[in-house]
C-alpha cells in the first residue's frame, strides 16, 4: 500500500524542537554529559495550591463526564478578573473569553477559521513556528514580517507593501517576542490597531511571556489600546506563568465574533480543556500570585548569570527586559546558527536552538533558554567559555 501525505504536510519544516530533542538524544547516547538550553519548558514545579485544587476537582465525578465546548463559566469569569487586575482590560467573560487546551492549540484554530486556500497571513520572521505552519494547515500563503536589530524585533508596518496588506487576511503578532525577547509598548500596538482598521486585517496577538517580566518593565496587553477589540484578539496561557506546559490550558480574549470563529473549529475538532484542570486554572488566576514573583527572582537571577557569562566567553548578549530567552549573535567564524549550535554540542554539550528554525531572519541567532538550574547554567558558561 502507498501512503500519499496530503500536499500541506509536505509545505511543513521538520518541527525544529522535535528534531533539537533528536539530536540530544544521540549526543546522550554517545556518553556526553548534556546541559539542555534549547526549549523553553519551565522546570520549576506548579505551585502546590494549583496541584492541590487539581488533586481535589479529579476526586469529583462531575468533572469526569465531556466540558462545555466554550469552557466552564467560573474559568473564563476567572480569566476575565484577572485581565482586569493585571492588563487593565475590562472583559465579558460570557462573549469576550474562551477556554482553550493551550494556547498553541487556539492559534493554530483561529487559521483554519478564518483562512480559505490562497488566502494570506502576514508572519512575524524570526517567529514561533505555529503561526507559519498554522497558515500553511489552512493551505494559505505566509508572507513574512522581517524582526531586524535595527527595529528592535518588530515588524516595519509602513514597509508593508500596500498590496499585500491590502488583501492579508490575518496578522500574527507576539510580545514579550520569542525567541528574540524583544518587547512592544503601548504605541507599537496602536499603530497596529491603526493599521488593522486601514487595511480589515485581523490581529492575532500571542501573549505568554506577559507576566515574565523584569527591571520595572511591565508588559501591556494588546487589547488595551483602545478599538483593539474591534480587530483582534490575545492569547494567553497558564503554562509559562505558573509552570503549566504540560496542563495544557489556556484562553483567547477579545473581538467576541472572532472568538465565536475560533470557536466554531473546536466545537467540530475538540471536547474541550478537562474540567479538573480548568478548576485547578481558576485556583491559579484567582489565588495568590506571589508565586509569579518566585519565579521571576528565579529567572532574573539565571539570565544575569547567563548574560555575564556569555560576555565573558565573548559572545555579545542584551538583557532582556521580558521572556527566559537569550537572543544571542553568533560570533565570528562562523557561517551559520546550526553550526554555530552544533559546535556547542558537540564540543561543550550544552543545546541551544539555532535561530535559523525561527525564519530565515533568524539566522546569525541562536536562542538559549534559561529553564535551567543557575549552577548548571554557570557550568553551560564556564564550558562555552573554555571552548571560545
Amino acid at each position: 500500500m502507498r501512503y500519499r501525505y496530503a500536499s500541506r504536510i509536505t509545505r511543513l519544516p521538520p518541527y525544529l524542537f522535535a528534531e533539537i530533542d533528536r539530536k540530544r538524544r544521540e549526543a546522550e547516547r554517545r556518553g556526553i554529559d548534556v546541559i539542555d538550553l534549547g526549549i523553553g519548558d519551565p522546570d520549576l514545579p506548579t505551585p502546590s495550591h494549583i496541584v492541590a485544587a487539581l488533586c481535589e476537582a479529579a476526586k469529583d465525578p462531575s468533572n469526569h463526564r465531556y466540558p462545555s465546548y466554550e469552557g466552564m463559566q467560573a474559568f473564563r469569569e476567572a480569566v476575565a478578573e484577572w485581565y482586569l487586575s493585571r492588563k487593565h482590560v475590562r472583559l465579558d467573560p460570557d462573549s469576550e473569553v474562551l477556554t482553550l487546551i493551550g494556547s498553541k492549540e487556539g492559534i493554530a484554530h483561529s487559521a483554519i477559521a478564518f483562512l480559505n486556500p490562497g488566502d494570506s497571513a502576514l508572519v512575524p520572521d524570526p517567529a514561533y513556528p505555529v503561526y507559519r505552519n498554522a497558515t500553511i494547515m489552512a493551505d494559505s500563503v505566509p508572507v513574512t514580517m522581517p524582526l531586524k536589530a535595527d527595529n528592535e524585533f518588530k515588524p516595519d508596518l509602513d514597509a508593508i507593501d500596500s498590496d499585500i496588506a491590502r488583501v492579508a487576511k490575518l496578522m500574527f503578532l507576539n510580545y514579550p517576542n520569542n525567541p528574540t525577547a524583544a518587547t512592544a509598548d503601548i504605541d507599537f500596538f496602536k499603530s497596529v490597531v491603526d493599521f488593522a482598521y486601514e487595511h480589515d486585517v485581523i490581529v492575532l496577538h500571542d501573549n505568554p511571556y506577559s507576566e515574565l517580566t523584569f527591571d520595572g518593565y511591565e508588559a501591556p496587553s494588546f487589547l488595551a489600546v483602545k478599538g483593539a477589540k474591534d480587530v483582534g484578539i490575545e492569547f494567553n496561557s497558564l503554562s509559562k506563568t505558573y509552570n503549566m506546559t504540560g496542563w495544557r490550558i489556556g484562553f483567547a480574549v477579545g473581538n467576541s465574533e472572532i472568538l465565536n470563529g475560533v470557536k466554531g473549529v473546536k466545537t467540530n475538532i475538540d471536547s474541550g480543556a478537562f474540567q479538573a484542570v480548568q478548576v485547578a486554572g481558576i485556583a491559579a488566576l484567582r489565588g495568590s500570585q506571589e508565586c509569579i514573583s518566585a519565579n521571576l527572582a528565579v529567572y532574573r537571577a539565571r539570565r544575569d548569570v547567563m548574560v555575564e557569562g556569555l560576555r565573558s566567553a565573548g559572545l555579545s548578549v542584551n538583557k532582556p527586559r521580558a521572556t527566559f530567552y537569550l537572543w544571542v549573535p553568533i560570533p565570528d567564524g562562523f557561517s551559520s546558527s546550526i553550526e554555530f549550535s552544533m559546535f556547542l554540542l558537540e564540543r561543550a554539550g550544552v543545546v541551544t536552538t539555532p535561530g535559523i528554525g525561527f525564519g530565515e531572519y533568524g539566522e546569525g541567532f541562536i536562542r538559549i533558554s534559561l529553564c535551567m538550574d543557575v549552577n548548571r547554567l554557570e557550568e553551560a558558561c564556564e564550558r562555552i567559555n573554555a571552548l571560545l
